[in-house]
């Protein structure tokens, strides 16, 4: 059966799949040691230079390696581990030292993984047009003592740089000679791996299948196979889930509660808080909003009570901003609320901008449109007529990437979600002027900003961290560029022997999956 279609198509089928619910779910020995993931949305990048989207992020941790891995969601990211590396340790406040572990092999008959892999791996993305170089910004050098060995010198002290750079997408290993061989970057065929799992197959739309590497010599996994299923919408997903069609999916906040009193037998939920921000970027270079008055109308006539109560039963409260309200650096409350709807008519007769028509891009699935629907009416009280555009997740990234074309000059309003890190440098990092045509589509450009991140990167105290993050949220909102909306909580139901290991992005990692 394909699990790719579409909710509506579903339903259709609507008395079979409901009543998977009382149907006994398959172990998942009985599948030949398959694991099987739901993700939402396919495959587009393999490269970590280019990583787009979640299942690009899923892949490369199954088939290559980083130096270090982070924590589960549910710890905060803590502890940071050896992974690839067998010795990994602080030498000064600039240096860290590393030893490749023994083992590790390139597939394609690229030998072992060596330390000059790691220098290329790194090298190539710090000050490189990647999305992801960020990461690197604070790495000045690798340098390679012998094969495995080799010290990663950093321009200041930056204790998060662990967190921050090795763990994601930056921090993944690629083979020199392999990368070379293909002229530089690749796509959806990666010329080497050396994880515990190699590519198999991929149905486009569909499925990506993984097998095990039987070259891997590093902690074994109980998986022979890893199958990720791509169902865009989460309600068709959940479907999905109780006909047996995979082990594991992510679910909309809202349906937790109606789960709780009836759950599928077998399953059990995973709940925890969230780094994923959702906000409304608000071009400030596109026309109708280059005023500030048209901008801060917008803020204003926001209603974040009905999204609260609309898109996630209440179970999340609007956001301070962009940083985590459990973190000791969150903001304390926004500087444009409650809600007055009177004030931001007044604003636009003010900038004589009654009238006015904006388009919203938002992508497919249903909370973003349940969100954008809510902003459409919460706008047209005040008088401005929104026009929504629904748009697919490989359509909606690249409008805003300066490297494929210039949509991003030509967009107005934008549901943007992205997935935070364990540091806050890390939810920063993408509204600085630099990002303008990478991700930063509010035009947001800030001398200010960024010399305050500068700062807080190699600032230590915490108080004066939270002050300098404080005001660089607070420069952001007040530029009429953003309405912060939510933390969107984690949700996901799954087997209920299986032991299922998520990342502080919110994107699972197959490979520390175990049974219950």
């Amino acid at each position: 059966m394909d699990w790719s279609l579409d909710r509506r198509a579903l339903l259709r089928a609507g008395g079979a799949l409901l009543a998977g619910a009382s149907l006994p779910r398959l172990a998942w020995a009985q599948e030949g040691r398959t694991l099987r993931l739901r993700m939402n949305a396919d495959l587009q990048v393999l490269d970590p230079f280019g990583i787009v989207g979640g299942l690009d992020d899923v892949i490369p941790r199954c088939t290559l390696v980083t130096l270090v891995r982070i924590g589960d969601l549910r710890a905060g990211g803590d502890p940071v581990t050896p992974y690839a590396a067998e010795r990994f340790e602080w030498v000064s406040p600039t240096e860290i030292a590393f030893t490749l572990r023994e083992g590790l092999e390139w597939t394609g008959g690229f030998g072992p993984v060596t330390a000059e892999d790691v220098k290329f791996s790194f090298e190539r993305i710090k000050g490189s047009e990647s999305p992801w170089a960020y990461q690197m910004e604070m790495l000045d050098r690798v340098d390679v003592a012998d094969a495995r060995s080799g010290t990663l010198r950093l321009l200041a002290p930056f204790a998060p740089f662990p967190v921050v750079a090795l763990p994601y997408y930056a921090g993944h290993v690629v083979s020199r000679a392999a990368v070379e061989s293909v002229g530089g970057a690749y796509t959806t065929a990666a010329p080497a791996e050396c994880g515990p799992y190699l590519f198999d197959s991929w149905q486009q739309g569909q499925r990506v299948a993984l097998r095990r590497n039987p070259a891997w010599t590093g902690e074994p996994t109980p998986w022979d196979a890893i199958e990720v299923v791509i169902v865009t919408d989460d309600q068709a997903a959940l479907l999905a889930y109780e006909a047996d069609a995979f082990d594991f999916t992510r679910i909309d906040p809202s349906a937790v509660r109606s789960l709780r009193d009836a759950m599928p037998a077998g399953a059990a939920l995973l709940e925890a808080p969230s780094a994923t921000y959702t906000f409304l970027s608000i071009n400030m270079n596109a026309e109708p909003l280059r005023d500030p008055r048209v901008r801060e109308a917008i803020q204003w006539a926001y209603d974040g009570e009905a999204v609260s109560l609309g898109a996630y039963d209440g179970a999340a409260g609007r956001a301070t901003g962009v940083i985590p309200p459990g973190s000791p650096f969150a903001r304390a409350a926004n500087l444009r609320a409650p809600r007055d709807v009177e004030r931001a008519r007044a604003l636009l007769s003010e900038a004589g901008a009654e009238g006015l028509t904006l388009n919203l891009v938002a992508l497919t699935d249903s909370r973003s449109q349940i969100i954008a629907q809510i902003v459409q009416a919460s706008l047209a009280e005040a008088g401005i007529a929104v026009e929504i555009q629904p748009t697919d997740e490989a359509a909606y990234w690249a409008l805003g990437d300066r490297t494929q074309g210039d949509g991003y000059k030509t967009l107005e309003l934008t549901l943007m979600s992205f997935a935070g890190g364990v540091d806050p440098t890390e939810n920063l990092t993408w509204f600085r002027p630099g990002g303008i045509g990478a991700y930063n589509w509010s035009f947001f450009d800030s001398p200010e900003f960024e010399a305050l991140f500068q700062e807080a990167q190699v600032e230590t105290d915490e108080a004066a961290r939270k002050a300098l993050f404080d005001r660089m949220q607070d420069l952001m909102e007040e530029s009429g560029g953003f309405v912060f909306i939510a933390f969107e909580p984690y949700a996901a139901i799954h087997d209920a022997d299986l032991a299922p290991f998520v990342l502080p992005d919110g994107h699972p990692d197959p490979t520390r999956f175990r049974p219950a």
